[in-house]
C-alpha cells in the first residue's frame, strides 16, 4: 500500500513532471526546470505525475489494531470494497495513507481508482516513455510543502485550485491532510459558465486572456459583472465545504486559504474571497527559488516536482497509484533470464560430465521455487475462503433477522392501522342523530320511525308541509356534506286522513 523511495535512484538523471490532462511536461535538469518538448523513454529520467480528485473515490476506514501489518493490506481492499461501494466486477487500484491517532482503532484514508480510468489518462503517456514512476492524487500534492517546511506545520490550511478539467478544494491541519471534495468550477466549466450568462460562445482564446491578465478587475464591464456572479456562485460552494470541514473534523478557523489555478493567479480573486469568506487568502504561488524561463508554471508542476524528490530522497511514504512500473534490471526480466538460461545450458552442455548434476539441481531449484509459490497461495485461498465463508455467514444471519423484522413491522402496522382507524375514523351514530334531531327542530318536522345498518339511516319524517321537507334535504346536504356519502328521499305524499306530508330519507354516512 505504501510507497517508499525508488530503489534506482543512484541512476536517476533527470526528473519528469507531466500533466496527463493537458499534455504539457517539465524536465528539472542542471536545476532549471523547463518545459519538455516531447517524451522518450530513457531510464535515467524518474517520470511523476498525478491524478485529478474527480477520477478517484477517497474515503476514511478505521480497522482494528490487533490486526497484523501482513494482513493489513487484504483487510484495506475488502474495506474498500465494502465501505466505498466499489463494483465487484470493475478492476481497481487501491491506495492508502495512515492517519496518526491516538484512538481505539488504527484510521487510514483510501485513494480508490479504477484501471480503466488511469488507462484512460495515462496509457498514451506510457507508451512513449514505457513507465510511470509516481502518481499521486492531487490533493496530496501539497504535503511537501509541510515536510520541506514552506509552509508551518502548526496551522489550518485550506487550498483551491482551478484545471482546466477539474477544480477541488483541500484542507490539511497541523501538516496532515484531512479532507478533500471536487467542485463543479474547472475552468472550462467557468467557460461555460461565462457562455451562458452572456448568451453567446464568446472566443475561448480571448476569454481566458481576460480571465489570466484582467480577472475580476477587468476593465469590461461585461466581464467583470459576470466572473462576479460566476465566482459569487464558487465562494458559496466552498463556504459550505468549509463549514462542513470544520464542523466534521473539529476545526475552530482556517489560518490561511491559497487559490491558484493552471493558468496563473486570477487578479483580484484573493480579495475577492477574502471578503465574501473572511479568511486571509492568498494566491497559491509559491517561491520555489528553481531556475524558470517561464512568467508562470503551473503550480501543480512544482508539488509534483517536490513530491518526486520526498519519494527518491527520503524515507517519507507517498500514495502512489501507478500501475506502470519501471522495467526491471535485465536479470529479473523472463527475456533476461530466458538469455542466461541458454547461456548456461550452452556452457552445460560443453561440461558433459557435469550436466545431469547441475540440471538436478536446477530442477530441485525450480520445484523448491514452485512449492513456496504454491504454498503462498494455498494459504491466500484458505484466508480468502474463510473470510468469505465469514461474510456469508454474517448476511444468512442478517437476512433472517431482517425477515423476523420484516415480519413484525408487518403486523404492527397493521395493528398500528387497525387502532388508528379505530380512534380517528370511526364515527359514533350518536353524533349523527343529535345533529340531525336539532335540523329537525329547526324546520318544524319530527320522526315518525327510525332505522339503522352500519353506516346507513333510514328516517320516516312527518311535516306539515312538503316545502319543509325539502327544505330540510337541503339544509342536511349543504351542512354535513362532509360528514355523507349520500342523501335521498324517494318521494314526499300526503297523508290521506291527515293534512301531514310522509317521506323516508335515506342517509348513508362516510
Amino acid at each position: 500500500m505504501f510507497s517508499k523511495k525508488s530503489s534506482s535512484k543512484s541512476t536517476v538523471k533527470n526528473i519528469i513532471t507531466l500533466n496527463g490532462y493537458e499534455d504539457k511536461h517539465y524536465v528539472f535538469k542542471d536545476d532549471a526546470f523547463q518545459p519538455l518538448k516531447k517524451l522518450t523513454y530513457n531510464t535515467t529520467n524518474f517520470i511523476s505525475s498525478y491524478l485529478g480528485l474527480k477520477d478517484f473515490i477517497t474515503g476514511k476506514v478505521s480497522i482494528s489494531r490487533s490486526i497484523p501489518d501482513e494482513d493489513l493490506d487484504d483487510i484495506l481492499d475488502i474495506k474498500a470494497y465494502e465501505e466505498l461501494g466499489l463494483d465487484q466486477a470493475n478492476s481497481y487500484n487501491i491506495s492508502s495513507y495512515e492517519v496518526e491517532t491516538e484512538a481505539e482503532e488504527r484510521e487510514f484514508h483510501l485513494f480508490v481508482v479504477e484501471d480503466s480510468d488511469l488507462n484512460r489518462i495515462f496509457l498514451g503517456i506510457k507508451q512513449q516513455t514505457k513507465y510511470i514512476d509516481l502518481i499521486v492524487p492531487a490533493p496530496l500534492l501539497f504535503q511537501p510543502l509541510y515536510t520541506r517546511e514552506i509552509l508551518p506545520i502548526n496551522q489550518v490550511h485550506c487550498f483551491v485550485y482551478f484545471s482546466q478539467n477539474d477544480a477541488f478544494v483541500t484542507t490539511y491541519k497541523n501538516g496532515e491532510y484531512i479532507y478533500s471534495k471536487s467542485i463543479e468550477f474547472s475552468l472550462e466549466e467557468i467557460y461555460d459558465k461565462y457562455c451562458e450568462l452572456v448568451g453567446e460562445k464568446v472566443n475561448e482564446k480571448d476569454f481566458y486572456g481576460v480571465l489570466e491578465t484582467e480577472g475580476l478587475k477587468s476593465k469590461n464591464e461585461t466581464y467583470q459583472q459576470n466572473f462576479m456572479k460566476i465566482f459569487g456562485e464558487v465562494f458559496i460552494t466552498i463556504n459550505d465545504i468549509i463549514i462542513y470541514a470544520k464542523r466534521a473534523f473539529d476545526i475552530e478557523h482556517i489560518d490561511q486559504l491559497y487559490i491558484g489555478s493552471e493558468k496563473g493567479p486570477i487578479i483580484g480573486l484573493d480579495d475577492y474571497s477574502q471578503n465574501y469568506l473572511g479568511l486571509n487568502s492568498s494566491e497559491l504561488n509559491f517561491n520555489f527559488n528553481i531556475e524558470n524561463s517561464e512568467w508562470y508554471t503551473d503550480q501543480l508542476q512544482y508539488l509534483m516536482l517536490l513530491s518526486s524528490f520526498e519519494f527518491m530522497d527520503s524515507d517519507y511514504s507517498l500514495v502512489n497509484l501507478t500501475q506502470y512500473p519501471r522495467p526491471p534490471s535485465f536479470v529479473n526480466r523472463a527475456s533476461g533470464q530466458f538469455i542466461i538460461s541458454t547461456i548456461a545450458a550452452i556452457s552445460l552442455s560443453l561440461a558433459y560430465p557435469l550436466t545431469y548434476l547441475i540440471g538436478s539441481y536446477v530442477n530441485d531449484a525450480k520445484i523448491y521455487a514452485l512449492n513456496l509459490e504454491n504454498n503462498s497461495l494455498t494459504n491466500k485461498s484458505t484466508k480468502y475462503k474463510k473470510i468469505l465463508g465469514l461474510k456469508r455467514g454474517e448476511i444468512k444471519k442478517l437476512d433472517t433477522t431482517i425477515k423476523g423484522l420484516s415480519t413484525r413491522y408487518s403486523a404492527k402496522t397493521k395493528t398500528l392501522k387497525a387502532i388508528y382507524n379505530k380512534k380517528v375514523h370511526y364515527r359514533l351514530k350518536s353524533g349523527i342523530f343529535h345533529s340531525i334531531a336539532e335540523d329537525l327542530l329547526k324546520f318544524n318536522v319530527h320522526i315518525d320511525n327510525i332505522k339503522s345498518k352500519n353506516n346507513t339511516l333510514w328516517i320516516s319524517l312527518i311535516g306539515s308541509d312538503d316545502r319543509k321537507l325539502t327544505e330540510l334535504i337541503k339544509y342536511i346536504s349543504e351542512v354535513h356534506f362532509d360528514e355523507l356519502k349520500a342523501i335521498e328521499i324517494e318521494r314526499i305524499q300526503k297523508d290521506s286522513k291527515n293534512d301531514f306530508y310522509t317521506g323516508i330519507l335515506k342517509v348513508e354516512l362516510k
